[in-house]
């Protein structure tokens, strides 16, 4: 079955490429597993010089490289090259700290000596989505490779130009044959991938339908998982918020990657006493917003990734309008010939029930709700099934910190727009996920913790 690329912008195909057969797959993982008992004896001043000459690269053509994003999922051109920077960050990062994370970490005990140590798994199978094509890659393999791991990549079918882009970047940098492979299969292999026994564990960005179908066959081999699911984040607007910054935040918390990024902003809760001051200042803010070709630099949004994913924003919208929501802007799909256009838009009085206050919608919408008062805020914004990121807004800092405790995120962040960093353990709770990527954390989701005891 052919994969297939399609530019979002225009809906026309930009390439087919053949899924690759079973048994292609399963030499992959062998060639793999080889690929591993030398890796793994690599030292890691040689992994750091790889992955540094990755970094490299990923800057020296980032201009090329962001092109191909953007034609293939439609990130806005100055998003892409953003979103290769940050790449070659977490390169550097990982290239510059790995070896201090794992060092063994001795332990007072009776016996003569005792220490921990961190040793690689083998090779782990990467299921990544095409919302950051580079990103979520990058994020993954730079410490999976510094801990001694092979990564083989199974991206979403509409990214493969990136995927082939990526494989090819690390065989530049210089990592051995196999150590790093992309393979060209659907959905439907990778059950069969997981129940190979040479594949030792499983990472997955994705929604929840998709992290529930990957954890539930890797349970059944027992393997270990880590998934990134799915958010609907929660900004919170107190009383006393800096409304200038806060709105700008928002507007661009919300609209980033065209809205389908897992922690944007989706559900702005705002005190009743300033609300009616949000509520204008943020709706006039998105009107101005600017959507068209991604390759403009002059505009904010280009179009959604499929037609698919289109019709299913548009749905929500719909039905969360039907059951009473109102539209302060936008609300329809975009005459944009072919292309995969939404406008940005305004959702005002969201209750629970609506698609907009209970479902993920990914892409340019805002769902504004009403908080009676600091108490029902964090009520509201704990009234989810995900609990990915949230953000607080707010002149009291002891408050914000108190309620930030009490938020059931993976992330929350006072006064600032959600982000991942390399530096800070990123993922989720309840249906947004667990397990931790970034960060020392993430280092160590795919190692053996080896306890070693000498009488």
């Amino acid at each position: 079955m052919p994969l297939e690329s399609i530019n979002p912008a225009t809906g026309e195909l930009l390439e087919c490429f053949s899924e690759q057969s079973a048994d292609q797959v399963e030499a992959s993982v062998l060639k793999a597993h080889e690929a591993f008992c030398l890796w793994r004896q690599t030292g890691f001043a040689e992994r750091a010089r790889l992955l540094l000459r990755a970094a490299g690269l990923l800057r020296s053509g980032k201009s090329s490289l962001a092109r191909l994003m953007s034609e293939e999922m439609g990130k806005p051109i100055l998003q892409a090259i953003s979103e290769l920077e940050k790449c070659a960050l977490v390169c550097t990062h990982y290239g510059e700290t790995a070896e201090a994370m794992l060092a063994p970490e001795p332990i007072a005990t009776g016996a003569a000596d005792s220490y921990v140590r961190f040793d690689p798994l083998g090779v782990v199978l990467a299921v990544m989505p095409w919302n950051f094509p580079f990103w979520q890659v990058f994020r993954f393999a730079a410490p999976a490779l510094m801990a001694g791991n092979v990564c083989l990549l199974k991206h979403a079918s509409n990214v493969q130009g990136c995927a082939a882009a990526i494989e090819e970047i690390f065989r530049q940098a210089g990592f051995p044959d196999h150590v790093f492979a992309n393979l060209r299969v659907g959905s439907a292999q990778v059950a069969a991938l997981i129940a190979q026994p040479l594949v030792r564990a499983v990472t997955l960005t994705g929604s929840e339908p998709a992290g529930r179908q990957v954890a539930a066959a890797a349970g059944a081999q027992l393997k270990k998982t880590v998934l990134e699911l799915g958010g609907s984040d929660p900004f919170i607007v107190l009383a006393d918020a800096p409304l200038p910054e806060c709105v700008a935040a928002a507007v661009g918390s919300r609209m980033i990657n065209n809205g389908q990024s897992c922690i944007a902003a989706k559900r702005f809760i705002v005190a009743k006493d300033i609300y009616s001051r949000f509520q204008k200042a943020f709706t006039a803010a998105v009107v101005k917003l600017k959507t068209g070709n991604p390759l403009d630099e002059s505009n904010d949004l280009g179009p959604l990734a499929r037609a698919d994913l289109l019709a299913e924003l548009e749905r929500q919208v719909e039905a969360s309008v039907r059951l009473g929501a109102r539209i302060l802007a936008g609300g329809k799909r975009l005459d944009a010939g072919r292309g995969f256009y939404f406008q940005p838009t305004v959702l005002a009085g969201v209750t629970p029930g609506m698609p907009a206050y209970q479902e993920e919608l990914f892409g340019p919408v805002a769902a504004l709700i009403t908080a009676a008062d600091e108490e029902d805020a964090l009520r509201i914004a704990n009234d989810t099934a995900f609990g990915l990121g949230a953000s607080i807004w707010t002149e009291d800092r002891a408050k914000a910190e108190k309620m930030a405790a009490a938020i059931e995120a993976g992330t929350v962040y006072v006064n600032g727009m959600v982000k991942s960093d390399p530096r800070l353990p990123f993922g989720g709770v309840k249906m947004s996920g667990y397990g931790r990527e970034l960060s020392g954390y993430g280092i160590k989701e795919f190692v053996n913790i080896k306890t070693v005891v000498v009488s």
